[in-house]
């Protein structure tokens, strides 16, 4: 998967991921959890503190004992555009690792995710792979 930004961009070598971010009114932590799907992306969950706005309407909740609601999204999208501030700390976060991306743009700058292939050649090339 790439991540790209205005300054540059990475692969993501996992087929799966979360986003992570402090909701701006709440002031709670809030996850969605990404899997890559075909030749898109498949939001699967979501998982929040409270409710409030941005909370799915239709999705079902899930018994948890973490002191978050969980929710079942399945949301297939082409790419995602995250919209990345400071005052939110939005986050990326793999099996892994966890990539600050509030510390690679400016904020308010708008970071896109999409399922992308890479050839042997880029990979040789010495493009960065995360």
């Amino acid at each position: 998967m790439l991540v790209d930004y205005p300054d540059g961009s990475f692969y993501l070598k996992e087929d799966a991921f979360d986003i992570g971010w402090i909701h701006s009114v709440e002031k709670e932590p809030w996850f969605e959890s990404f899997e890559k799907k075909d030749a898109g992306l498949l939001l699967t969950s979501t998982k929040f503190k409270t409710f409030g706005a941005g909370v799915p309407s239709d999705a079902k909740v899930i018994k948890s004992t973490d002191g978050f609601v969980h929710m079942i999204v399945n949301e297939p999208m082409e790419e995602l555009a995250l919209a990345v501030s400071d005052n939110v700390q939005t986050t990326l976060y793999t099996e892994k690792k966890q990539i600050a991306l509030y510390e690679l743009v400016d904020d308010y700058d708008t970071v896109f995710i999409r399922v992308e292939q890479v050839s042997l050649w880029n990979l040789l090339r010495g493009e960065k792979i995360d």
